[in-house]
This record gives structure tokens, sequence and C-alpha cells, in this order.
């Protein structure tokens, strides 16, 4: 009766132990035996994350307006950075009138009326600055906007140095200090002042020279005949072309509605 029984018992614990098996190997993600593999759930996907596009400087406008309401803050020779606080009137930007928009022959400088150059040659002015990442005209000069490479900003503080001086056929290639700079003068000194040129070039010459297309930063137009350079949104040229002011010779100007006819170039990396 006792060998019965013990009989039964295991039985039983066999019948239990075979009923158990399928569902303890679901539980561990095996196959039950005698069933099929569990299916395998689809793997996620994942979005691919787009590559941010490169933000380029305007280099058209369709307004000629300049004005700038905003904070403007001076670097101080220690590299401190404070608010800008005005000493002295605004700076007098007037110069003869000429047509002359500056093809820029390598030569000695000379005054395009053939009369003698009494003008000063460029002088200090206050390294200027502007949150973003566009220049700003702010009284004749521009400022240079806080988020642009240290190249970029000493670009635009050396073409104030020279804003406001004449016109001269040839100035600045002779020599980079000259009393008036031409059209490609001009570009050469600014560009100089960023430690982005070692010689001046001439208009012709800046159609080869950097890399092709405008930049982040910096946009060279040259032809055969006349050079311009637009940084940070503002135009560095000596014509007047798209310019309510109408004044010749070095200036910080509005962007030009179309830039055709030029081939541009930019500095390597701006």
């Amino acid at each position: 009766m006792r060998v019965r029984t013990l009989k039964t018992f295991l039985g039983s614990l066999t019948i239990l132990a075979s009923g158990a098996t399928p569902a303890l190997a679901t539980s561990t993600g095996g196959a039950a035996a005698g069933g099929s593999a569990p299916t395998t759930a689809p793997a996620a996907t994942t979005t691919p994350t787009p590559t941010p596009s490169i933000r380029l400087s305007p280099i058209t406008a369709k307004s000629t307006k300049l004005s700038y309401k905003g904070p403007i803050y001076q670097k101080t020779a220690t590299g401190e950075v404070v608010p800008y606080v005005p000493t002295g009137p605004a700076r007098q930007l007037t110069t003869a009138t000429t047509t002359a928009t500056g093809g820029s022959p390598v030569g000695t400088a000379a005054s395009t009326s053939g009369e003698p150059v009494t003008t000063t040659t460029a002088a200090p002015q206050p390294e200027l600055l502007v949150p973003g990442s566009l220049a700003r005209y702010v009284n004749g000069l521009a400022a240079a906007p806080m988020s642009a490479p240290a190249s970029v900003q000493q670009v635009i503080w050396a073409a104030n140095k020279i804003i406001g001086l004449p016109y001269i056929y040839g100035g600045g290639h002779a020599s980079f200090n000259s009393p008036g700079y031409d059209c490609s003068g001009t570009v050469s000194y600014a560009l100089h002042g960023g430690n982005l040129l070692a010689t001046p070039e001439d208009s012709s010459e800046f159609m080869k020279w950097g890399s092709h297309g405008a930049g982040r930063w910096v946009a060279v137009f040259g032809n055969s005949g006349h050079a311009y350079m637009d940084v940070a949104g503002l135009r560095l040229d000596t014509s007047a072309a798209d310019d309510p002011t109408n004044q010749q010779g070095p200036r910080w100007r509005p962007l030009r509605t179309s830039n055709g006819g030029y081939t541009v170039r930019h500095p390597l990396g701006l």
C-alpha cells in the first residue's frame, strides 16, 4: 500500500513538472518544448539628427536703412568689455564727391582731382561691439558682432580707422598706410587688419583670392574695375552705389540689392 501511494505521489510530481516547463521557458525568453519560438519585437528605428545648415551673413538687402538702437559696448585696451560711452561729437565723414568707383592698379597715391592731399592717415577708433551675429552702424563706424571670430572683429575695427578718408586712385597699394584709399586698397587694408592679407591686392587679383563663393562672415566682390566687401551684414565700399548718402571714399554702407557682375570670394574658414 505504501509503495503504491509513493508511486502515485511521484507520478503527480512528474505531471506538475511537465506542465510548468512551457510557462517557465516562456517567462525567461526561451522556447517551450514542442512550441514555436517567440516572435522578436522589431528594433526601434531612430530618426537621424539633421545636420544644421551653415549660417551665412547676408550679402544683399532690400532696405538701405542702417539705424541701430540696441546696446553698444567697447573693448578696452585691457580686453575688458564695457558699455560704450561716446567721448566726443560724432565723427565727420565728408569728402569730395567723385564718380570714380576704383580701378586699383598698384601705383602712387594721387587725388582724383590732381590736387595735393592734406588729409590725415588712419586714426585710432574705439573697438565697438554689439550682441548677436550682425555688425551694426554706429555714428559712421561699424560695431563688430560679439559672436564673430576675433579675426572678423579685427577686420571691422581696422576698417573703422580709414572711414571718412578720401578716395585716392592707387591709394593703399604702395603701402597699407596712405592718406586715402581706392576700392581694393580699402578692402586690402581691412583684411590686413585681421591678419588675412599680407600684401595689397587690386580688384582683378581679388577675383582669384581666397576661396570661392561667399563665406560665413566675409564676402569679397571683385571684377576688373572695382572691389568691395560685405562683413557680417555691412558693406565696406568706396562707391556710393545703393547708398543714399552719395558720398565716395571708404565707408560702411548698406548692402547692395544685387551683386551681379562680380566674382565673390572669401577668406578660408570665414
